[in-house]
């Protein structure tokens, strides 16, 4: 799974979002890349996806959310994911 780590400098909740995601790389198959949002194209992506501030997350190209980060909520969105594809195939994207 491709996950995006919208982030800005001097930000705590980038930071932990940074460790929640290092910890849950060891868990799941993840391939995580991090952006600036002070670059251009962060803040395209920030304004596409809807990321109101950092730390921003999109999940297979998809926003999943922002600000203070969760490590519950996301282990059970990656376990949703992973559920949905062993049972039968990724959904499509519209």
């Amino acid at each position: 799974m491709e996950v995006l780590l919208l982030t800005q400098e001097h930000c705590g909740f980038c930071t932990q979002a940074k460790e929640i995601l290092d910890r849950l790389s060891g868990e799941y198959e993840l391939s995580v890349t991090t952006l600036e949002l002070n670059l251009p194209e962060g803040q395209a992506l920030a304004m596409r996806g809807g990321v109101l501030f950092p730390p921003g997350i999109f999940l297979d190209g998809e926003p999943f959310s922002y600000g203070r980060p969760s490590e519950r909520k996301l282990r059970r969105e990656l376990e949703r994911r992973l559920k949905r594809v062993e049972e039968g195939g990724a959904a499509t994207r519209t």
